[in-house]
C-alpha cells in the first residue's frame, strides 16, 4: 500500500531509501532552500521518481537562503573541506533544516491521508548535526502523531547506519550513483575535497562500488 511521503535530495542516501521503500511511497518531495548544491541535486530526485511512477514535487523555501546563515547557502568558496568529524564542517549546519522540512511533509502527508514521512539521515551525520540525531527522530516522531488527525509517523529507517552501509543497500538494489548528487560546493563536477564528497568516496570504497563519479582534477 503506498500510504508514505518521502524528503527526496538526490543524493545517496535518499534515492537510496526511495528504492528501498519504492513499493510504500506515494509521493516524493524535495526542497530548494538555495543551497549551492540544490540546483545539481533536486533534478536527479525528480528523475528516480519519475522512473519508479513516483509523484514527485519541488517546495521553494527561500526565506531559509534569506534569512538563516550557513556556509551552505553563502557560495562555493564559503565551503569548507575536510571530513565531517573536524570542528570547521559545523559551518554547513542550515538551522533546523529537517526539522523545517519534516514539518512540511508531515502537513502534506496528512493532506493527502497519507500515513509516514520517510528521511534518510544516517549515524554518519550525528556528530555535526543535531536534527539527524536519534533523540531529534524520537521527539519529531512523537509531535507528529500527536498534532495530526491521521497520526502521521515520521520513519527514519537509515539513523543508526553509516553512509557505507547504505551504499551496501543501494548496491544490492543496483542503484547507479553516478545518478546521484554530494558536493556542497554544486560545481560542474563533485569537489572530491568538502565533507560530503569524502564521505561518498568512502562509502562507495566501504560497499565495493567501483567510483565513477566525475571529481575536479
Amino acid at each position: 500500500m503506498k500510504d508514505s511521503v518521502i524528503i527526496v535530495s538526490g543524493g545517496m542516501d535518499s534515492i537510496t531509501l526511495l528504492y528501498d521503500k519504492k513499493d510504500e511511497i506515494a509521493l516524493g518531495i524535495s526542497f530548494d532552500y538555495g543551497s549551492n548544491h540544490n540546483a545539481k541535486e533536486i533534478p536527479y530526485a525528480k528523475k528516480h521518481c519519475e522512473r519508479l511512477g513516483i509523484k514527485h514535487i519541488t517546495i521553494n523555501l527561500d526565506f531559509i537562503h534569506e534569512y538563516f546563515k550557513s556556509s551552505l547557502l553563502e557560495g562555493a568558496e564559503a565551503i569548507p573541506e575536510g571530513n565531517y568529524n573536524e570542528e570547521n564542517m559545523k559551518s554547513t549546519v542550515v538551522p533546523f533544516r529537517n526539522g523545517i522540512m519534516l514539518s512540511i511533509a508531515i502537513g502534506i502527508a496528512e493532506s493527502h491521508n497519507l500515513k509516514k514521512v520517510l528521511i534518510a539521515n544516517h549515524a554518519g551525520d550525528h556528530t555535526i548535526y543535531p536534527d539527524c540525531r536519534p533523540e531529534f527522530i524520537t521527539a519529531i516522531n512523537k509531535a507528529s502523531i500527536a498534532g495530526t488527525y491521521v497520526n502521521v509517523e515520521v520513519s527514519a529507517p537509515y539513523t543508526n547506519i553509516t553512509k557505507g552501509e547504505i551504499a551496501v543497500i543501494g548496491k544490492k538494489l543496483g542503484i547507479d550513483y553516478t545518478e546521484t548528487w554530494s558536493c556542497y560546493k554544486g560545481g560542474e563536477k563533485h569537489c572530491g575535497k568538502c565533507g560530503t564528497c569524502r564521505e561518498r568516496i568512502e562509502a562507495l570504497e566501504y560497499a565495493g562500488i567501483e567510483d565513477h563519479t566525475e571529481y575536479e582534477e
